[in-house]
């Protein structure tokens, strides 16, 4: 929306993303909402897409506990969209974050390989679909 129609995208980007979501729940696909989710609302308009349409519904949080290399992490990313401004570390520390108060799949990714954070973010989806 931003690229294309030079608009100022701030909740909108959102919304979009729900009513493709719930098009795809309704249809009988699944849907995996990898975004930023620093505060409570969006976390939970992405729980309400799921529950309008009948899916299950799982939280998961990603993290980096290790600021030095989450830093360094932020700082060393190149950005995939031409033209996309990517947030500085700066950008990062000043966010507004909201802690959880739901359960989630925690993944900490300090010091792990990115194998080692997908075998831990498996195990926790495998555990949630068993209960």
């Amino acid at each position: 929306m931003r690229d294309l129609l030079g608009l100022q995208v701030e909740g909108e980007g959102y919304r979009l993303a729900y009513r493709v979501a719930a098009d795809n729940l309704r249809i009988g696909m699944s849907v995996v909402a990898d975004s930023c989710n620093p505060i409570e609302l969006t976390r939970r308009e992405w729980e309400g897409v799921a529950q309008s349409e009948g899916a299950a519904f799982v939280n998961i949080e990603i993290s980096c506990s290790d600021k030095s290399e989450h830093r360094r992490r932020v700082e060393s990313r190149a950005g995939e969209l031409s033209g996309a401004q990517l947030p500085t570390w700066d950008d990062v520390v000043a966010r507004e974050y909201h802690p959880w108060t739901e359960p989630r799949i925690t993944v900490d990714t300090a010091g792990c390989s990115p194998e080692a954070s997908y075998a831990q973010l498996r195990a926790g989806v495998d555990q949630a679909d068993s209960e």
